[in-house]
């Protein structure tokens, strides 16, 4: 049987560019490619971050009992939901899967495929460092979404808050101030899980 070892962290903790070296440095993982309604990102790919649908298609999905678990978000921007669907693209009785989401996906995930099958890997970053990183990659968009960028930063701490990560059944944190060292220490708990 194989394992899901999910990263998850607050907005601007750095998971993203964890996810994709850590999918270089072990191409064995097969990724589960999450589905949103947002619109995409300068510099993201559809089929890549995201399968990017429209509400339409998600609706479908949902009439089709695909959906393993939804989040939708009341944005600056508009609703946008975020969702894992049973799609064919994953099969735990012949790979192992690196996956990057939200503390409420990994609840539901855990929930779906059972605890023996979920690992977490929680990046960390101080929140101050955090907020000028994200201020960072927002100044780089087109139209920066500063209000968006606040309520992200806001809605973090509440999801992330200490009673969350307990309920999740976090043990361990990895911390992302230096990424060579956070990816060390992560490649190191993979290995002790496979």
């Amino acid at each position: 049987m194989g394992k899901i070892f999910y990263i998850m962290g607050k907005s601007a903790s750095g998971k993203d560019t964890i996810y994709k070296e850590l999918i270089e440095k072990m191409p064995q993982f097969h990724s589960i490619v999450p589905y949103t309604t947002r619109p995409m990102r300068e510099g993201e790919k559809d089929g890549v971050e995201y399968f990017f649908v429209n509400q339409e298609r998600f609706d479908e999905m949902m009439d089709e009992e695909k959906i393993i678990e939804f989040r939708s978000y009341n944005t600056k921007c508009g609703i946008w939901t975020y969702f894992t669907a049973d799609d064919g693209q994953i099969e735990l009785w012949q790979y192992d899967y690196l996956v990057i989401g939200t503390i409420e996906s990994y609840y539901a995930l855990k929930e779906y495929f059972g605890d023996d099958v979920m690992v977490p890997l929680y990046i960390e970053v101080e929140d101050g460092l955090r907020l000028s990183r994200a201020l960072e990659r927002e100044r780089a968009q087109t139209k920066p979404q500063y209000a968006e960028l606040c309520r992200r930063f806001l809605a973090d701490a509440e999801d992330f808050s200490e009673e969350n990560l307990e309920r999740a059944g976090i043990k361990r944190r990895f911390q992302n101030i230096d990424k060579e060292t956070c990816m060390e220490e992560i490649l190191r708990e993979i290995n002790v899980n496979l």
